[in-house]
Parts: C-alpha cells; sequence; structure tokens
C-alpha cells in the first residue's frame, strides 16, 4: 500500500550518488559548426559578430571565435546509452515529472575543442506533499573541454511521486 511506503530513496540511489558516469567526448568543434549554429539560433537577424567574423573575433577579449552558449557539441551522432525503459503504468514512486534545471558557464567552446560530458545523481530531498510522498532528485551534468575545464554545468531536478 502507498500508504505504508517511508521512502522513495532507493539502494541503487544509495550506491550511485556522487558516482559520474564514464565520459563520452564530441568530435572536434569545427568552426563552420558555431557559424550554422549562430545563424540557426539568431535566424532571421544575424548573430552576433563573435560567432562568425574571425578578424572581429581576434580583437575582442576571446582573441577568436567562441560558440554560443546554447551550443551543443553533442547534437551530431555520438555514441549514447540506451534511453531507460519507462513503466507502463507507473506505481507510487514511478510517476514522474521534470522539475526544471539551471545552466552554470565557465570558458566558451571554440573551433578545435573536444568536449566531454559525464553526470551523477548528487543529492535528493523527500516530503510529503499534495500527491503524497514525494521525491526531488538532482542530477548534475559536466561539460569540460580538452584542458579540462569547465564549459558548462547543468542541474536537473527530477520529481517522482
Amino acid at each position: 500500500m502507498a500508504d505504508e511506503l517511508t521512502t522513495l530513496v532507493t539502494q541503487e540511489m544509495l550506491d550511485s550518488r556522487d558516482v559520474w558516469s564514464e565520459k563520452v567526448y564530441s568530435r572536434p568543434i569545427s568552426l563552420n559548426d558555431i557559424i550554422k549554429w549562430g545563424i540557426a539560433v539568431y535566424w532571421p537577424d544575424d548573430p552576433p559578430r563573435i560567432y562568425w567574423d574571425e578578424e572581429y573575433a581576434k580583437t575582442t577579449k576571446y582573441g577568436g571565435i567562441i560558440a554560443p552558449q546554447d551550443f551543443n557539441p553533442f547534437a551530431w551522432p555520438v555514441p549514447r546509452p540506451p534511453a531507460r525503459e519507462l513503466p507502463k503504468d507507473p506505481g507510487v514512486g514511478e510517476r514522474g515529472m521534470n522539475g526544471g534545471q539551471t545552466d552554470r558557464y565557465g570558458v566558451p567552446m571554440r573551433p578545435g575543442d573536444v568536449i566531454s560530458t559525464s553526470s551523477a545523481l548528487v543529492d535528493w530531498n523527500e516530503r510529503v506533499g499534495s500527491l503524497g510522498l514525494t521525491i526531488f532528485t538532482y542530477t548534475e551534468v559536466r561539460w569540460e573541454n580538452q584542458n579540462g575545464e569547465l564549459v558548462k554545468s547543468r542541474t536537473s531536478v527530477g520529481i517522482r511521486y
């Protein structure tokens, strides 16, 4: 019975907290990838010159072209783990929703960069809400460049009840 359930924290969660996944690597970012991304994102307006004008970009604090912050080097096919299969008739603790995400940015991506990504379950908390026992899980995804510099960190909140 749902009334008897005292926690949604599983042993799998306890075992995997702060355990980072194996890194997956992007292909090297090309100048054309950045230019095309900028055009697509800013269409029908012109993208900022820092994303396509090499001569102009050399005069900025970056000293060259950088990618827009929302650039995704994994938008092209790269090996990905299979998606988790969702239950067809979810019970207590298996119903869920997206609780949002927060992005933080580090160094910009540049032509030639190879970006790695890794993720981990970093925290959770439980409470009883209007839907019953509810758990909020926090998963962090980190992107780093080939120099180990943080490019982007995203914390996503998952809600299960």
